[in-house]
């Protein structure tokens, strides 16, 4: 079969205009960055429009290190919706250059279920990304000019809390210190780098509501704590205006095309399991202005990307699913039923049936959500039937829904199947989004239910730094915040070789991280770093310009 990349480049793309009048996108108002990607205004957003919308979330069981095909199964999801007459947008994450570098590879889907042009979105795009990045290490050097400036005043932070942000893997970044070299140089302080999306500003453009509740949010940023103790902002910093300046284009969201000239929305890039890990609010909010259907994913496993859909974007928004697809797929089955990494493309029925207790986790997680759920089978070439009819047969005796999701090699014609099923989940049920805890509850009460209820642990054990930011926590007047677990995506433990589903275990908490701009407190677990490394052979090494052209991409 051909490569992502060769499907891609012969797709035919229709002018970015023709897109938009098929779903009734006023031409008029885009922004064109070529002839194929647009940037459409965040104003045209219709509230009247959005609660009359079917919204449907994708989300999976706990991946391979390959991950099951969510943003596949969306698209694939979205053009079979077409196919059957339903006016269906998808809204997706941005691409990092993280993972298209690293192991990973690009996110935008594959095979001829792809948003195109694939090089350009997986790559540079429309420079959302180095907005981001920019934004964030603006307020980084503009605060170490103001502990500079102030070193020898009763003005001097105490203690600064943040740190530079770069869209690459990078482990070497991780700790550091800067301003050595003599005073010229600013104060020497530790420091380090995460990467871009785990930046406080991806997690404020990936959830303002507009232009004006970015500003605000951006002034709550805490920066750091002066002598006294009190936090110390964006807005004490006086600097706010001029990052909204370098945002106020990468707010509005990007429009693209699929491989069957559907419109769609790829905005925004938190990852999963260090952040929020969805889209930005403007872009789901748009699909479903302009949309019958509107189909987003959220990142990793249900028990990450899912849960804080719901718990953090949706209570934000005031938006819910009408139905959530979880994507399963007969490796990752096998993985969680004990198969060794090499041998998951050999057919192993016992591996399979023993792996179902990650997908009933799952399963029950989000019908405690109030979801109706759909199981969407994502099939490999190596899968046996025998294996697929196991999984059938078990999804039929627990009264699930289920589809074959043959969108890579078919397109929407393999997601035709998956979309009757999502459409007559959202016709016969009435979902009622339910949360994991309340506002008013305390942090580590919240804490301890995601992992009693969702992950299916015992409590937190609260180490390292995290008792000292609980009590400022309290002290500032903030437990009222969502939190934002940064785990590993492979368990749904912290610990990533826990496959299947861990038992009797605690998540070990040593660090609560304050994003008071993004209205979320970070809790970050056991291993988990924030800014990723590259394996031994990045994907880095197989991509190339040959003859004008990229070639690699994936």
């Amino acid at each position: 079969m051909k490569t992502d990349i060769q499907i891609a480049r012969e797709a035919h793309l229709a002018p970015i205009q023709e897109i938009a009048e098929k779903v009734n996108i006023p031409t008029e108002d885009l922004y064109p960055f070529g002839k194929h990607i647009a940037k459409v205004p965040h104003t045209l957003v219709d509230d009247e429009k959005v609660q009359k919308s079917n919204l449907i979330l994708v989300t999976a069981i706990t991946p391979t290190k390959s991950g099951n095909g969510k943003t596949l199964t969306s698209i694939g999801l979205t053009l079979g919706l077409n196919k059957l007459g339903k006016k269906a947008i998808v809204a997706l994450r941005e691409p990092s250059l993280g993972p298209c570098f690293g192991m990973k590879g690009g996110a935008a889907g594959g095979g001829y279920a792809q948003v195109v042009p694939m090089e350009k979105i997986n790559l540079h795009f429309t420079g959302d990304f180095h907005a981001i990045t920019s934004a964030h290490n603006m307020i980084s050097a503009l605060l170490d000019n103001y502990q500079h400036q102030n070193k020898f005043t009763g003005k001097l932070l105490k203690e600064v809390v943040w740190k530079r942000v770069l869209d690459v893997n990078d482990r070497n970044l991780r700790q550091m210190v800067s301003g050595v070299g003599g005073n010229a140089n600013g104060i020497t302080s530790e420091t380090g780098f995460d990467i871009t999306p785990a930046s406080e500003i991806m997690a404020i453009m990936c959830l303002a509501n507009d232009l004006t509740d970015l500003r605000i949010r951006i002034e709550n940023i805490l920066l750091g704590y002066t002598a006294d103790n009190k936090a110390f902002t964006v807005k004490d910093l006086g600097v706010a205006g001029a990052i909204v300046a370098l945002l106020k284009d990468a707010i509005d969201p990007n429009l693209v095309q699929t491989t069957e000239n559907t419109p769609a929305f790829v905005h925004g890039g938190p990852f999963a399991n260090i952040a929020h890990g969805c889209n930005s609010v403007l872009a789901t909010k748009l699909a479903m202005t302009f949309g019958e259907y509107a189909v987003t994913e959220a990142g990793f496993g249900a028990d990450l990307g899912a849960e804080k859909f719901f718990n953090i974007k949706c209570k934000h928004a005031g938006i819910a699913p009408k139905a959530t697809v979880i994507v399963a797929t007969c490796p990752a089955l096998k993985m969680h039923g004990g198969i060794a990494e090499d041998a998951l493309k050999e057919e192993n029925l016992s591996g399979v049936e023993a792996g179902l207790k990650n997908l009933a986790k799952h399963v029950e997680n989000m019908q405690n959500f109030g979801q109706p759920v759909v199981i969407a089978m994502n099939r490999f070439p190596w899968d046996t039937e025998a294996e697929l009819a196991i999984v059938e047969q078990w999804a039929k005796a627990q009264g699930v829904r289920f589809a074959l999701m043959t969108a890579f090699n078919d397109g929407g014609e393999g997601g035709l199947e998956l979309a009757k099923e999502v459409v007559a989940a959202v016709e016969e049920n009435q979902a009622t989004l339910k949360f994991s805890y309340g506002e008013n509850d305390a942090v580590v009460t919240k804490l301890e239910n995601i992992v009693k209820n969702i992950y299916g642990g015992t409590g937190v054990v609260l180490e390292g730094r995290a008792p000292l930011m609980l009590r400022r926590i309290k002290r500032l007047g903030l437990e009222h915040l969502p939190v934002c677990m940064a785990k590993t995506q492979y368990s749904f433990s912290d610990n990533a070789k826990a496959y299947g589903v861990a038992k009797d275990f605690k998540i070990t908490i040593d660090d609560l991280i304050i994003n008071t701009g993004a209205g979320f407190i970070v809790a970050k677990a056991g291993a988990i770093m924030r800014m990723p490394g590259l394996p031994k052979i990045p994907a880095a090494n197989n991509i190339d310009v040959i003859d004008g052209q990229i070639e690699g991409l994936s």
